[in-house]
């Protein structure tokens, strides 16, 4: 397909607002189901145990505020509103769990070895660059509003 077929995405500036605006949709979707999966089958308070178990005090209560920042967050996030503190705030949280859970389990997700660290350090590379490409000077004036010189 030519690039002059694309319509309203034949300029760079739009299909690079077009791209991560669909990179932030998915990021929201993904973070929501952690939040939502985990309050509909009652798995907070496991969390909660667990976390204590692992010297965090107040397992109960951090396993409660990442709930809630995954429930409550993801909606903003998608809509834009405060992007670049979400997203260091969930790089920061599944950095933590990389760490604690993800990274001695190995690299690989599936196959060759089982809940390892590569689905946590794409999803944390996604959180940060999408957070870093909404960080402006203006916090009134949202990234995907600048122009994007074409080169």
């Amino acid at each position: 397909m030519k690039l002059s077929m694309l319509g309203p995405l034949a300029a760079l500036d739009r299909r690079s607002a077009a791209s991560w605006l669909c990179l932030r949709v998915l990021l929201s979707g993904l973070i929501a189901a952690h939040g939502w999966a985990r309050f509909f089958v009652g798995g907070v308070a496991p969390f909660g145990e667990w976390l204590r178990t692992q010297g965090i005090p107040g397992g109960l209560a951090v396993a409660s505020a990442i709930t809630l920042c995954e429930i409550v967050g993801t909606p903003l996030f998608l809509l834009g509103l405060g992007v670049f503190p979400l997203s260091l705030l969930y790089a920061l949280l599944y950095t933590v769990g990389l760490v604690l859970v993800h990274a001695p389990a190995g690299w690989f997700v599936v196959g060759l070895g089982r809940n390892g660290a590569e689905y946590s350090v794409l999803l944390i590379t996604c959180l940060v660059l999408v957070g870093l490409q909404h960080r402006t000077r203006d916090p009134q004036k949202p990234r995907d509003a600048e122009t994007i010189p074409n080169r």
